[in-house]
């Protein structure tokens, strides 16, 4: 399903709708280019599991863990070179653990991901919105 959101608020609406068809060991595919707005789905996502804390892009940290309904993995893989440094820093057991699980710049471990994996890719259109693509989702 493809769906466009024209500020920041609709994206986080989005975001917390497909969250609350979520369940254990969902794996979330966020894509997209830089700054296009998957951290700010994220968001929507963690408010559906009721995460208050501020998301944050975990660029640096590469795996930011929170707290809620089901735990929220969300992963940034922008700054790994694949699989093996991936599977390195222990990011696969993420995969299939009990929690949701998010991952920025997924395509980096395309081989590694779950055939149930949930694809959400983002682009800005030319207008300024947001064009949003869920494949693998009941929403």
């Amino acid at each position: 399903m493809t769906f466009r959101t024209n500020a920041e608020q609709e994206t986080i609406v989005l975001g917390y709708a497909l969250g609350k068809t979520l369940g254990k060991g969902a794996v979330v595919s966020l894509r997209g280019s830089l700054g296009v707005g998957k951290t700010v789905f994220a968001k929507g996502v963690a408010r559906s599991l009721g995460i208050r804390e501020a998301i944050v892009s975990p660029t640096f940290t590469l795996i930011q863990e929170y707290e809620g309904t089901l735990p929220l993995h969300h992963m940034d893989l922008y700054r790994i070179d694949g699989v093996e440094e991936f599977e390195l820093i222990g990011g696969e057991e993420h995969l299939y653990g009990e929690g949701v699980t998010l991952i920025e710049w997924s395509e980096k471990i395309q081989e590694l991901l779950p055939d149930e994996t949930i694809y959400v890719t983002i682009a800005l259109a030319d207008d300024g919105s947001r064009e949003i693509r869920i494949e693998g989702s009941t929403l």
